[in-house]
């Protein structure tokens, strides 16, 4: 009894203690947050339109972001500047185009440093950022003795619980914990990134079922048109969906926690994905199932919640709506259009053309793309080369089953064959809505040839007045690109191997141009 009443006193104490800073929180939040909007944007990783439910699948299973559809702004037109994973993040979080981030439109390279990020500014101007999961981002190392943006973050982590049962290293196991340790005293913004639904897949292994529900069949699933259908494919498809489902559960919780904690009406929530879906006809293309992500709008000034915009959209855009909605002025290093009309006005139109590029990520490539709202114009610049994906989607059972199709010499659809083609046409053009796949080029056709020439002079107007540039030479292959096994370069060889980026003989990084 003499040791169980202290640990009951001590107890009862924590419990008391814990209580009243909650409630002194609460009123601390509740003022600090009740002039400056607080944000959050939250990433998935490797995720493809098509794959939620409010989008149109017939297999997904994301409640969660269904219902966010019915709260908030729903986009039907936005679009992603590189579907590649770090490139795709730095654009985000600086505004710019990729190759307008010099090195960093390339895979796994550094931001330059004197470029800054949305969310410093927000902390120059009192706002507390944290980033909970992946990050992929740095910036370069800058010169003695020079002023340098602000740091992105003030804090950091991971968002990987492996000490849980079952574990969580999805990048979303901290998420509803960093909202609630935030500070009292200042808003907030916080970058809430998933690794789901990135492979190596991992939800399998860690499924809740308490929390996510059954897990996805292979037998029950509608396979994309660029899919040969085996039964290894099957489950490769039905273990990303897991990893969808299990990114819409967390996404919930964090809307489940800004409710609760009486600041959803104060906060603005983008919720998006930083490419497309790791197979075939997906991620690093320029097609729309590389190139377009879902895009969610809410927040306090969102006057048509529950709507549906098709509004073109960038998500360089993200950057300049975050700064002024919360009233603070633009650098003038952002090349985005700020998406706030939309929330007065759900059809309001805010950029004619949405730009996108797909440099380095694992091969050579250099392609370049504008969309209106009809019409996709494609120009590779490597046309030699298919456009298979990166190595991660090339070295999975639903690439190596396409690929083994075709080498058994078994007729393949347009959108199979298309995967492995080359050389490839140097110039494309698509219906976006006759063709939502993309199959059938009509660059050719007389009747396209005003369509065809107007969106070549939009390209070609953007990339001399952003300073884009198609060098001779660019980074070559680091994977086999039949395999997807890598080539284990060494870091000599993958040093020599690096070459400067496009537009590096223009100055690009130092360009601020929007271009359109």
């Amino acid at each position: 009894m003499r040791t169980i009443l202290p640990t009951l006193l001590a107890t009862t104490i924590v419990l008391l203690s814990t209580q009243a800073r909650s409630a002194v929180r609460a009123e601390s939040v509740e003022a600090s947050t009740s002039e400056q909007p607080n944000f959050v944007l939250i990433i998935a990783d490797d995720i493809g339109f098509r794959d939620l439910g409010c989008y149109g699948s017939a297999n997904a299973r994301t409640p969660r972001l269904d219902a966010l559809a019915g709260e908030s702004l729903r986009l039907t037109n936005a679009f992603l500047t590189t579907s590649s994973c770090s490139p795709s993040r730095a654009s985000i979080i600086t505004g710019r185009y990729p190759h307008n981030n010099g090195p960093a439109c390339e895979l796994h390279q550094p931001i330059p440093w004197h470029l800054p990020s949305v969310t410093g500014i927000l902390r120059e101007q009192g706002y507390y950022t944290a980033l909970s999961g992946k990050n992929h981002m740095s910036w370069s190392q800058p010169p003695q003795d020079v002023v340098v943006p602000p740091e992105a973050f003030d804090k950091i982590d991971r968002g990987v619980n492996k000490k849980a049962t079952p574990k969580n290293t999805g990048g979303h196991a901290n998420w509803v914990k960093t909202l609630q340790d935030r500070p009292a005293d200042q808003p907030f913004f916080l970058w809430l990134a998933s690794y789901d639904a990135h492979r190596n897949w991992d939800a399998d292994g860690q499924w809740d079922v308490a929390k996510y529900g059954p897990q996805h069949r292979g037998d029950d699933l509608q396979l994309p048109p660029a899919f040969v259908d085996t039964v290894q494919t099957r489950e490769d498809f039905a273990s990303y969906l897991n990893e969808v489902t299990r990114f819409d559960h967390y996404v919930g919780e964090v809307i489940d926690e800004l409710k609760q904690e009486k600041i959803w009406d104060n906060t603005y929530l983008f919720v998006l994905a930083d490419n497309g879906r790791p197979f075939p006809r997906g991620k690093t293309r320029l097609n729309d199932d590389g190139m377009q992500t879902f895009l969610f709008l809410s927040g306090p000034s969102v006057s048509s919640a529950g709507t549906a915009s098709d509004s073109l959209a960038n998500v360089i855009d993200i950057a300049p709506t975050i700064l002024e909605l919360a009233g603070i002025e633009r650098p003038e290093t952002f090349q985005g259009r700020s998406l706030v009309p939309l929330y007065s006005d759900s059809q309001a139109t805010i950029r004619p053309y949405a730009f996108s590029e797909h440099n380095w990520h694992d091969y050579e490539a250099l392609g370049r793309a504008v969309r209106d709202k009809q019409y996709l114009y494609v120009q590779n610049d490597r046309p030699e080369f298919a456009s298979q994906g990166p190595a991660d989607s090339v070295r999975s059972p639903t690439h190596q089953d396409l690929r083994a199709a075709n080498e058994r010499g078994e007729k393949l659809s347009d959108a199979q064959a298309d995967v492995l083609r080359a050389p490839r046409p140097a110039q494309e053009l698509y219906d976006r809505q006759a063709d939502p796949f993309q199959t059938h080029n009509l660059v050719n056709q007389p009747e396209h040839a005003s369509t065809r020439d107007r969106l070549a002079a939009a390209l070609l107007k953007w990339r001399q007045e952003t300073g884009d540039s198609t060098p001779d030479q660019i980074t070559g292959d680091g994977f086999d690109r039949e395999t997807g096994v890598s080539l284990k370069l060494g870091k000599k060889i993958r040093a020599k191997n690096q070459m400067p980026p496009p537009g590096h003989d223009r100055n690009a990084e130092r360009v601020n141009a929007e271009g359109v």
